[in-house]
């Protein structure tokens, strides 16, 4: 993430040295997905986080058995925003994540909640990772695909799909390297105008035992490509830790099945090792 300066700070003067995060991404009890991913190795890299779940979930849907919990509301959003404005402490934000939404009106708060800090901090960032689905698979209710296109893309400054929210959201299928960059191409373009886009993860036919990530900046017009082998087994949680390297290490130490290690892999989290080198295309 980029260290932006806000235009102006909280009365707490809470920021630190790399950022201060508004994180608003699921939770469980158990495990490591949404905020349990992604706060701890953000704190790791110096930013100060403060998140809201969207759900409180005991564990992640893939248990066999299934899960208990609860799912936060667009009015209950709405709520735990207003206290923060009340007390003066939005504006200390740097930097916006945003992760799984499950329902309209919690995805409307979203932005109103963005257009707020943009108020206060023109600098803002925006990282959206679009929780659509994978593999084929919707885990969203299908309205919320339009809301994205309409309203949510062109207000990020950085998106992370994976193939198939890549897809979903642009109507267009990635079969090889071009049409993975042809959809770059068209998140960078009007009406979304998105400055950076980063294609989490890509299989192409014929290629089953690599995955390519994507990094484009419209700015600078320079994209990138690295490649690194598929790992064996099924994991959850993996693209809400949002760095290659890390995410790798934490896999090596994560037996297949089961939930992250990421307190075993705190190290590898703020000094991973370099195993794959982007190229430029």
């Amino acid at each position: 993430m980029s260290q932006p300066t806000p235009s102006s700070s909280s009365s707490s003067g809470n920021c630190s040295l790399n950022g201060h995060v508004l994180s608003i991404q699921s939770h469980v009890v158990h495990g490591y997905v949404g905020n349990r991913s992604a706060v701890f190795p953000l704190q790791l890299l110096g930013f100060e986080v403060d998140f809201i779940n969207s759900v409180q979930f005991s564990n992640h849907t893939g248990y066999r058995n299934g899960w208990k919990g609860q799912t936060l509301s667009g009015d209950e959003l709405a709520l735990l925003f207003e206290g923060l404005q009340m007390n003066n402490l939005e504006g200390s934000y740097t930097h916006l994540l945003t992760g799984y939404i499950g329902s309209e009106s919690f995805l409307q708060n979203i932005l109103h909640i963005h257009d707020k800090l943009i108020e206060r901090n023109p600098n803002l960032i925006y990282v959206c990772d679009p929780v659509l689905g994978d593999a084929g698979k919707l885990y969203v209710p299908e309205k919320l695909i339009q809301i994205y296109r309409e309203k949510v893309l062109n207000r990020a400054t950085v998106i992370t799909p994976n193939q198939f929210e890549a897809e979903t959201l642009s109507g267009k299928k990635i079969k090889n390297e071009q049409d993975a960059l042809d959809v770059i191409d068209l998140f960078h373009k009007e009406p979304y105008n998105i400055p950076v886009v980063v294609l989490t993860s890509a299989e192409f036919e014929g290629d089953k035992e690599n995955l390519t990530l994507y990094a484009s900046n419209k700015k600078t017009q320079k994209k990138y490509r690295i490649k690194f082998k598929r790992l064996p087994g099924t994991f959850t949680g993996t693209g809400d830790v949002k760095t290659l390297a890390g995410i790798q290490a934490v896999l090596e130490k994560t037996p297949t099945g089961e939930e992250l290690r990421l307190i075993e892999s705190r190290f590898v989290l703020m000094d991973p090792p370099i195993k794959y080198k982007a190229e430029q295309i």
